[in-house]
């Protein structure tokens, strides 16, 4: 998890102190001197639970140093995650992200502490490692001074439920292959009604059901 941020947007982020980022060590909360975190499943059944005590312990040592927004537990049977809803926890101020492992973790968590469950996609992983880290990426480059360009983030696909338009750079001309015309003429009202037309163009194509959404 740590070299996930230690390395471009996410480092720069931390570095100028736009983003904190902490990997909490669930066995440290781990019970007995095993450090056990996870036990068999009441009623049988194959696989491993995350038990209740370590994470609640760690939730409760996190909350008295500051408040949190929300407790957002990364699980395949969550909300799926997308561009509206990173958009919104963008404007949060303190996160706690919950990733999962083995068969999931003891639900009276789910139930009690947990005020959000998100899903990256109907598929299922060895951990929410991932997911966790995907969803730190996506809400972080959202914030202000983190990209260098700010205008960036806003013209990324799903943005305005529209996927992003096509690009290019030079050269203008490969093996006979030519950039559209009007990328060249430096118009910048015709070349933005261009990309708007090419968003709605591929929108259509490839996600229509992205059109069918609230704004």
């Amino acid at each position: 998890m740590e070299s996930f941020f230690a390395h471009s947007i996410l480092q720069r982020a931390q570095k100028n102190q736009l983003a904190e980022i902490h990997v909490h060590d669930l066995r440290t909360y781990g019970l007995g001197p095993n450090r056990q975190i996870d036990d068999y499943a009441f009623g049988g059944g194959a696989g491993m639970v995350m038990m209740i005590e370590p994470i609640v312990q760690l939730i409760r040592d996190l909350q008295q140093e500051r408040t949190y927004d929300e407790i957002i537990f990364l699980t395949p049977d969550g909300q799926r995650l997308e561009q509206r809803m990173v958009n919104q926890l963008s404007l949060k101020t303190n996160l706690i992200l919950i990733a999962g492992h083995y068969k999931g973790i003891d639900e009276r968590i789910r139930e009690h502490w947990v005020t959000q469950e998100i899903s990256i996609g109907d598929y299922v992983l060895s951990g929410g490692e991932l997911p966790a880290a995907i969803l730190a990426d996506a809400i972080i480059r959202l914030l202000p001074g983190v990209l260098n360009d700010e205008t960036s983030a806003l013209t990324d696909s799903f943005q305005d439920n529209l996927l992003a338009p096509p690009v290019y750079t030079r050269p203008a001309s490969f093996e006979g292959i030519e950039v559209p015309e009007i990328l060249l003429s430096g118009h910048e009202r015709k070349i933005q009604d261009w990309r708007l037309e090419q968003s709605l163009e591929r929108t259509q194509k490839r996600r229509p059901d992205l059109l069918d959404l609230p704004e």
